[in-house]
């Protein structure tokens, strides 16, 4: 690593970030309004079970089995308690396809990866199902360039400070790169963290702020093939 650059650690979020996720997401939940259609509009079934999953974020954290569960619960509501066996069956044949669909890495994942590995400590930060994640990680291919990886059950600017100073230099010489500007960004700034928003086509509703334009360690490119003159510009 040179001497005398001021970022020594990069992390890198996973979900619609490194690869494709929230699409499966909006897929599935689009099969699961058809499946309802006769008891409310789609649009209906949608708001309700966006907040059935607010609600239990605090009980199943984040990922495709919550998700099932919120399913499950909002065709209850739904349907006044009379979700039949076959419903609960179809739902849950839902979140089994989520948990074996073949992982589909973005464009410039692996490039920026291989040409920041070895310059650069590279530690993957992503909140959600271990399991699941873990699967990810190994079907993506891309496990090799991480020095680190963190699966946590929520991005705080204490997680940030912890994570970067267990596997970097602290975090005032961390930058911390993803999708979302809630999760990977906002708390990553506050820790002291470099902040870089990649957008995605598709971000989920909990994950929406305002872009924090004011601070001077935050920048957003358009896709990660830009990353690497970024860090070298502003490190």
């Amino acid at each position: 690593m040179p001497a005398g650059r001021s970022i020594t650690t990069i992390g890198f979020d996973a979900d619609d970030t490194l690869w494709q996720n929230e699409t499966f997401f909006r897929i599935t939940e689009r099969r699961f309004t058809e499946l309802l259609a006769d008891h409310a509009e789609h649009a209906a079934i949608a708001a309700r079970l966006l907040e059935a999953e607010r609600r239990n974020l605090r009980f199943y954290g984040y990922g495709i089995k919550g998700f099932t569960l919120s399913m499950i619960e909002t065709a209850v509501e739904v349907t006044d308690g009379k979700a039949p066996a076959a419903v609960i069956a179809e739902i849950l044949s839902y979140g089994r396809e989520m948990l074996n669909h073949p992982v589909e890495t973005l464009p410039h994942a692996r490039e920026a990866l291989a040409r920041l590995c070895g310059d650069y400590r590279i530690v993957l930060v992503t909140k959600g199902d271990l399991f699941d994640q873990e699967r990810k990680l190994a079907a993506s291919g891309l496990g090799d360039f991480f020095d680190g990886v963190e699966i946590v059950s929520e991005k705080t600017p204490e997680v940030y400070q912890r994570v970067f100073t267990r596997h970097g230099d602290g975090a005032a010489r961390a930058m911390m790169i993803g999708n979302s500007l809630k999760s990977d960004v906002v708390p990553a700034l506050v820790a002291g963290s470099w902040g870089v928003h990649v957008p995605h086509d598709l971000t989920w509703a909990l994950e929406h702020v305002e872009p924090p334009e004011g601070n001077p360690r935050f920048r957003k490119v358009d896709h990660l093939g830009l990353i690497y003159p970024l860090i070298r510009q502003v490190s």
